[in-house]
């Protein structure tokens, strides 16, 4: 099981793996990502993400808001994002594509 590692001091980390997870973006010190799904998608998604999150040991915020699903990801307290909040927005993004489809 993987602990939770604070990232290296690269500073194009956070960058590179922005550039790989298309659609996430930086909202301060937090990553961000709004899907669009309906309810049922919705429902299986945060199932999806929590179970991902519960083996990483990290607690994202998941909203459903105007029929998109909003996540957030990293603490809100100001530290710095972990390679744990980017190894879940990656699995994010496959329970997304295995819940919703290709698009």
């Amino acid at each position: 099981m993987r602990g939770r590692k604070i990232r290296g001091t690269r500073p194009d980390y956070l960058s590179d793996a922005l550039a790989v997870l298309g659609g996430w973006t930086q909202d301060g010190i937090q990553l961000k990502r709004v899907l669009a799904c309906d309810d049922s998608q919705h429902a299986a998604l945060t199932e999806r993400i929590k179970v991902a999150a519960d083996t990483l040991r990290l607690r994202p915020s998941i909203r459903r808001m105007d029929g998109h699903t909003q996540i957030l990801l990293g603490a809100s307290d100001g530290q710095a994002i972990t390679d744990g909040e980017v190894t879940l927005a990656a699995r994010i993004e496959d329970a997304y594509r295995t819940v919703v489809g290709p698009q």
